[in-house]
């Protein structure tokens, strides 16, 4: 598998905890990576920009603590997320403080980052991976030279493709031999190992931690994870011009039709108008994944890693008994 060595020897789980719009902060990441998984967050996270960097340090010593109280625990580096946007106005000030900060794994969406960012990250050793959602976003990622490649498919929370996983994996795996993540709805151990078995290297999951402890959504959005399923979301470009899964609560309580949403403007890219005024996309409607379904309970991001470790191990077991093997014909 194409798992970059900086990650082979410390990760318990093939995991990478997708960084979420609010939901991502100091203490999931500093949780996901003691507990042996990849923490992620967006670099939007951290207001304002200058508290960026305060935030890269705290997870740093917060890790570095947690490893020498426990020299032999698996713990896994982190990863900051750019949003490489012309809406995003402050993209060069968080890639400059990243870059800068010498962050261990740098999470791309939109667009691939330039060249000479790919090639100073590389110098102190650092990884790059983009997110994608087609064949066409693949190709150009690869070709700028970034290390993995996150593939958006049907059921991812937040922005997301809609193509199927199978596809996509075949497809990409056809010209790039780098790393590959698979994201949409995989939300248990057996998913995982389902993502691996379909030719991924590591699973990138966000949903499943949303409503865990150390998660910095809101209980409204907590309680409306934990309240629905797959049928519960919606998606759509009403909101940002780019397709997203949405619960289909939090577009009612903004008195907003799930099932006619007005199309989508530039005008309103940020908000979106209704008889109660303005409402603001991700804090009032908010995200999920298609794996909410099996989310039933607020539990620490602890917890989540050991029930995912145990179901992967009792799903790897499980398909050696499965696996389907010829019998010889019986003697006539």
């Amino acid at each position: 598998m194409a798992i970059p060595a900086v990650l082979q020897h410390s990760l318990r789980l093939p995991i990478v905890g997708s960084p979420m719009f609010i939901s991502s902060g100091v203490d999931m990441v500093v949780e996901q990576c003691i507990n042996g998984i990849v923490g992620a967050f967006p670099a939007l996270n951290a207001r304002p920009q200058s508290q960026l960097a305060d935030w890269i340090a705290e997870i740093r010593e917060r890790i570095a603590q947690a490893q020498r109280q426990d020299p032999g625990k698996k713990i896994a580096p982190f990863a900051v997320n750019q949003v490489m946007s012309e809406h995003n106005t402050r993209w060069q000030a968080d890639l400059a403080t990243i870059v800068e900060s010498k962050v261990p794994l740098i999470i791309t969406s939109l667009k691939a980052p330039p060249q000479e960012i790919i090639q100073e990250v590389h110098a102190y050793g650092g990884l790059i991976f983009h997110d994608v959602t087609s064949v066409r976003h693949a190709r150009k990622a690869a070709s700028m030279g970034v290390d993995g490649l996150i593939l958006v498919c049907a059921g991812a929370g937040g922005q997301g493709g809609d193509r199927s996983p199978f596809a996509l994996i075949n497809e990409v795996r056809a010209f790039f031999d780098g790393t590959i993540l698979l994201a949409g709805a995989i939300s248990t151990g057996r998913d995982v190992l389902a993502a691996q078995a379909m030719g991924a290297d590591l699973a990138y999951m966000g949903t499943r931690f949303l409503a865990s402890h150390e998660s910095g959504a809101s209980d409204v959005h907590k309680d409306e994870v934990i309240g629905s399923v797959a049928s519960d979301v919606v998606y759509t470009n009403a909101f940002t011009g780019i397709h997203g899964n949405y619960l289909r609560p939090s577009l009612i309580k903004a008195n907003l039709d799930p099932d006619s949403l007005p199309p989508f403007s530039e005008a309103t890219r940020k908000y979106r108008s209704t008889g109660d005024g303005n409402v603001k996309v991700w804090k009032d409607i908010r995200g999920c994944g298609h794996g909410c379904g099996s989310i039933r309970q607020r539990e620490p991001v602890a917890e989540i890693v050991a029930t995912l470790e145990a179901e992967y191990r009792d799903a790897a077991t499980a398909m050696q008994r499965k696996l389907f093997v010829p019998q010889q014909a019986a003697c006539v």
